[in-house]
């Protein structure tokens, strides 16, 4: 595949360091000017990370970090958009981690497999969606402003996560698409009604709503932040051998699958996948060639502007009246 030299590569994106002493790692997103966006080598990067993490003995506890105000507003669209058209520098074949120069042909336009071979990837690990439900030591999630898309995914399901207040949860999915990978693990970590509340009207929840229905641990200023994580990951730490650990980490996957958080992933996979048979109402919104042709982001932002100012998406369209 080649590269995009108006993206930064994945190494560029997604950083790592650890310290063996305190036995914590570090993923840091490094792509602030652009919201965090995360390309396919950015989410597979990551994927790979957090599985060498997990095995790596010199590692107990990974906080996910992100530089700027930020944690992230999800997947690169642009980049999104250029793969379901089949344009760009990104290939079907590599968004499910196939070589380029591999002899496999993707399935076809106008098939169901088209859209599902690539969307019901996002239920294995390796894709980088729900990679944390693998990792057998304990994730932090540090959020800051916000946490849409691919990043909430990882609110879901990293083990403690800690926001700053001026945090807004969500994903644009429920206004452009109408389903999103993996719901069925949001419902069971943010209650039934409210994550019901959040798809129907697609309103961004802030950090205050998400502590109070039991998503998020801690909710400090921002300028606070950073010491807060730092006191949970020391503690972590701290406590246990990472062998108990790892113990107490299948103890609560087996009751994540008792919940049928895997099942959740399928179920959801495949009514995503049903997406291109779904018929829009006349006047809605789609993220179509027409859409593009428009321009994305003044498309996108003119479609906020219809919801009331709190529950628009972006800050700026919050703030106004």
């Amino acid at each position: 595949m080649a590269e995009n030299p108006s993206r930064p590569s994945a190494d560029e994106i997604v950083l790592y360091q650890k310290d063996p002493h305190t036995k914590i790692a570090t993923i840091t997103l490094d792509r602030a000017d652009e919201l965090n966006a995360m390309t396919t080598d950015a989410q597979q990067r990551y994927a790979d990370l957090i599985h060498r993490a997990s095995i790596d003995d010199d590692v107990k506890v990974l906080v996910i970090r992100a530089n700027g105000p930020n944690l992230g507003s999800g997947a690169d669209l642009p980049e999104l958009l250029d793969i379901m058209a089949d344009r760009g520098d990104v290939t079907m074949n590599h968004t499910v981690r196939v070589p380029d120069d591999a002899d496999v042909v993707y399935p076809p336009k106008g098939s169901y497999r088209h859209r599902a071979s690539h969307v019901q990837f996002y239920t294995d690990p390796s894709a980088g969606m729900r990679s944390l439900q693998d990792f057998k030591k304990i994730s932090i999630l540090e959020v800051r402003g916000y946490c849409y898309g691919w990043h909430f995914y990882q609110a879901a399901d990293a083990d403690i996560v800690v926001a700053s207040e001026d945090s807004l949860f969500g994903h644009a999915a429920w206004r452009y698409a109408g389903f999103a990978a993996r719901q069925w693990q949001w419902c069971t970590t943010m209650g039934l009604r409210k994550f019901m509340e959040m798809v129907f009207t697609g309103r961004p929840f802030t950090a205050k709503e998400m502590y109070e229905c039991n998503f998020v641990n801690a909710v400090v200023p921002f300028d606070q932040l950073e010491a807060m994580t730092q006191k949970y990951a020391l503690a972590c730490s701290r406590t246990r051998p990472t062998d108990t650990v790892f113990a107490q980490k299948a103890f609560f996957e087996i009751f994540k699958q008792h919940q049928g958080e895997y099942m959740g992933s399928v179920i959801t996979a495949m009514l995503e996948s049903t997406l291109d048979q779904l018929q829009p109402d006349p006047d809605s919104f789609e993220l179509d060639e027409k859409t593009r042709e428009r321009g994305l982001t003044n498309s996108v932002r003119d479609n906020d502007a219809q919801f009331p100012p709190d529950w628009r998406l972006s800050r700026r369209g919050r703030a106004s009246d």
